[in-house]
């Protein structure tokens, strides 16, 4: 019962209530059962409300963390033991198969349905698919031609980037003790991983670059999910395309030459092509985790991913990253439990708010019922004593 609950809600209780009345009500309720179900199912609106209901803030962000975890691992082994040294091509890999896998669901009718075009406009979507290949190339060939030290500097830079974006474009605002959670967990992160900080000017430029798009794509991902209803998977089918045709553009200009020289044998496809499918799962993960919560506490959830790793190699695997660096992280995943429970603390009023909404409103009708009711009373009465 709980699983019909969920996924048919109040018109399946009605039809399983009325499976043994007279055929017409049988019939009016399977009708009503029916258009529920293409309600939920077959609109935007409805998908966003499956999408909410199975796949909630602490499902999306441990589903991020997860993959975000895997393709980690598997791009290290791609860029270092199979040798794929073109960070915009790999992308463009990623993308590449996400649209496929997307078009498969899509025969099927598996993707869910987008809003309608009035909602939004095309420049939204074709923004957002432009600043979506420069963030995830740029990101690639920054790693690719900076230490990983210089690297998680810029990533630092993001949190306060998308906090500054966010007070410009929808004048957003975030409280003081969230704004000291966020300079804990970054000066955290910062003792924690950057113990090198070996660059070169090419990719100094491109780190910095990086910073800007990075922060609107995920502030554009989480806004758009949130005010105009749509689902992760409709809004990459939408984007993607306009992402593979950028990331052909950048690809002549950030790659470098050889590629079609690399050797493209069984095992080396296998590898990037495990990549990719990793990648479309980080991406819908990304969107959903984007969707649930929002682009600041995406950030959070990366910078606690580098520190969990951090942790783990040291407990794990006995590595050592040295006495400041372990202080570092600790500190870090204490600024970012300060930081969850601040935003627990948050929707929990809100959400106190909204349920006394209703409550305050049913004595009024309450009220407006007894007086009708004590008004028919004394027409009644008033009737019964002319006659």
């Amino acid at each position: 019962m709980g699983l019909i609950d969920s996924v048919l809600g109040k018109e399946g209780k009605k039809f399983i209530k009325r499976k043994d009345s007279d055929p017409g009500d049988a019939a009016r309720s399977f009708e009503e059962l029916r258009s529920s179900l293409y309600n939920e199912l077959r609109t935007s609106e409805g998908a966003k409300r499956q999408q909410q209901r199975f796949c909630g803030p602490i499902m999306a962000m441990s589903f991020n963390f997860m993959v975000a975890v895997g393709i980690i691992l598997t791009n290290k082994l791609v860029m270092g033991r199979v040798g794929f040294n073109f960070p915009i091509f790999l992308t463009l890999i990623h993308y590449s198969i996400a649209w496929f896998l997307l078009a498969f669901f899509k025969a099927l009718a598996l993707l869910p349905i987008s809003p309608p075009s009035k909602t939004t406009p095309f420049s939204a979507l074709f923004s957002l698919g432009a600043i979506m290949a420069f963030a995830s190339g740029l990101a690639n060939t920054s790693l690719n031609h900076n230490s990983v030290g210089f690297y998680q500097m810029a990533k630092i830079a993001v949190t306060p980037t998308i906090v500054l974006a966010e007070f410009i474009l929808f004048r957003k605002t975030i409280s003081f003790n969230k704004v000291l959670a966020l300079a804990v967990v970054s000066a955290g992160v910062a003792v924690a991983t950057v113990t090198d900080l070996e660059f070169n000017f090419f990719g100094a430029c491109i780190a910095i670059a990086w910073i800007i798009p990075s922060a609107i794509n995920k502030i554009l991902w989480s806004n758009l999910q949130q005010e105009a209803n749509w689902t992760a998977l409709a809004l990459m089918w939408k984007t993607t395309p306009i992402t593979i045709f950028f990331l052909l553009a950048l690809m002549p200009c950030l790659d470098p030459p050889g590629l079609l020289s690399f050797k493209w044998n069984l095992n080396n496809s296998t590898a990037i092509l495990i990549s990719a499918l990793l990648g479309f799962l980080l991406q819908w993960s990304g969107a959903l985790a984007l969707g649930a919560t929002s682009a600041t506490s995406h950030v959070v959830l990366g910078q606690f991913k580098t520190c969990v790793l951090l942790l783990g190699g040291y407990l794990i695997f006995n590595s050592d990253p040295g006495f400041v660096s372990l202080c570092g992280a600790v500190a870090a995943l204490c600024g970012m439990s300060v930081y969850t429970s601040l935003n627990l603390k948050g929707s929990g009023e809100s959400s106190s708010k909204q349920l006394l909404i209703p409550k305050q409103s049913i004595p009024l009708q309450k009220t407006k019922t007894n007086e009708e009711t004590s008004e028919d009373t004394e027409i009644t009465g008033n009737t019964t004593n002319n006659v």
